[in-house]
């Protein structure tokens, strides 16, 4: 196989198709649909369940190809996922104000045919502003909570809500490419693409997000 290999992208998100196609990572998209599990307090042991359910959702349907699945979830004393609706996302958007949370996102990669198969979660850490019900429904008006946990996006009018960040930014927006890149490593099938995600990942900035502090 070559580096221009199509990999099969085991996920619904919007961010991390973009991710990925930023990148120059060639790919199809198979929308997984299944009930994720939750241990409450572990919010890496839930994104790593959730993220290998995926894969091998998707492994079932392209047992020879290469799968990456991913599963992001944010951590502040209970684990938020993606808000049920809006009253949900203002409530998560409350809790975090004025306080630092993790992200957590688990990456999987697998080659079912060969019982291959992979998983390494990546953690970063987010300082919010403080900031009450008019910047809360004024982030609302601007970006959709619905399908992101914790009710934001880092990425989408982030810097009306979030201070600084530790860690790796594209783990906050859902797919930490850096560890992406390490797991590709392990497979040959994937050619040049540990390489690409590399880049991709150095390369990913957003203007107004202030340098880690401390």
């Amino acid at each position: 196989m070559s580096g221009d290999i199509e990999i099969i992208l085991a996920s619904r998100s919007p961010r991390r198709k973009e991710l990925l196609a930023a990148a120059g990572v060639p790919f199809l998209a198979y929308h997984v649909s299944a009930e994720e599990v939750e241990y409450p307090g572990q919010p890496a042991r839930t994104a790593a369940a959730n993220s290998e359910m995926k894969a091998a959702a998707a492994g079932r349907i392209y047992p020879e190809r290469v799968i990456l699945a991913a599963d992001t979830v944010v951590f502040l004393d209970v684990l938020l996922g993606k808000p049920a609706g809006l009253p949900e996302a203002r409530r998560m958007l409350s809790l975090l104000s004025g306080r630092a949370h993790t992200v957590h996102t688990a990456v999987t990669v697998a080659i079912p045919s060969r019982d291959l198969n992979e998983t390494r979660v990546a953690v970063s850490r987010v300082e919010m502003k403080k900031f009450g019900p008019e910047t809360i429904e004024e982030y609302l008006r601007l970006a959709n909570p619905m399908d992101k946990a914790g009710a934001y996006g880092i990425q989408e009018h982030g810097e009306l809500l979030i201070r600084g960040i530790r860690g790796s930014l594209t783990n906050i927006i859902g797919l930490p490419l850096e560890v992406a890149a390490e797991l590709f490593r392990l497979f040959r099938e994937t050619g040049d693409l540990p390489a690409r995600l590399k880049t991709a990942a150095e390369n990913c900035r957003l203007d107004w997000l202030a340098p880690p502090r401390g």
